[in-house]
């Protein structure tokens, strides 16, 4: 019997060391873009906006190129489409164009990933109308892994393979739960800036009028 083949590969390395490197970039920029006295949760949002507004352009960018004008990533050459190829083998619907995917991808790359960069530039302005669209971005990443994810719940999880380690806890889970736990902080830590805001002004304005 031929032996199975390996599980973490060439390609499974630098994938996930360009993720690391997308991880670098964001921290460097922080440290440069926002003020020493900036708070963890303002420096944190800076660093998670910057990796996700990357990696929606380049990782899924690179996802709609080969997947458009009758293109599919599992005849795509290229490093970014062996990345894809890798992911595929977690998540079949990757290698193929499927038209749900690509539709959401449409929506997260153009949308999701311009108002990460615009809420950055919020952030470093120091403009505290960030937290609006901190919540409608964090909204949209959340629905996005939820028709993602849950038409393949719905059927049986068809082109999911979690026969292995990597496929269900590195691709599957942790590079999907991130996009779902840090917009429901991000989302509770803008609300709760928005309501004492509004609650300070409605204080303000009711003891002006007595």
């Amino acid at each position: 019997m031929s032996p199975s083949p390996p599980i973490f590969t060439a390609t499974s390395a630098y994938s996930l060391a360009f993720v690391a490197g997308v991880g670098a970039v964001a921290y460097i920029a922080s440290k440069a873009l926002l003020p020493k006295n900036a708070s963890w949760q303002d420096r944190f949002t800076f660093i998670w906006l910057a990796f996700d507004g990357i990696i929606h352009y380049t990782l899924e960018g690179s996802f709609l190129y080969y997947s458009l004008f009758g293109r599919q990533v599992a005849t795509s050459p290229g490093p970014m489409a062996q990345m894809w190829k890798e992911y595929a083998l977690a998540d079949f619907r990757w290698a193929v164009s499927d038209p749900t995917v690509v539709s959401l991808e449409l929506l997260t790359v153009f949308g999701v990933g311009t108002m990460c960069f615009y809420v950055i530039k919020q952030l470093v302005q120091d403009d505290p109308a960030r937290h609006y669209w901190i919540i409608v971005l964090s909204t949209s990443e959340i629905y996005g892994g939820w028709m993602t994810f849950c038409p393949e719940w719905l059927t049986g999880s068809p082109n999911l393979d979690t026969s292995n380690f990597l496929f269900l806890w590195v691709y599957l889970v942790f590079m999907n739960v991130i996009w779902v736990f840090i917009p429901l902080w991000l989302m509770y830590d803008s609300y709760g800036r928005i309501a004492t805001s509004l609650r300070v002004a409605q204080a303000s304005s009711k003891a002006k009028k007595n």
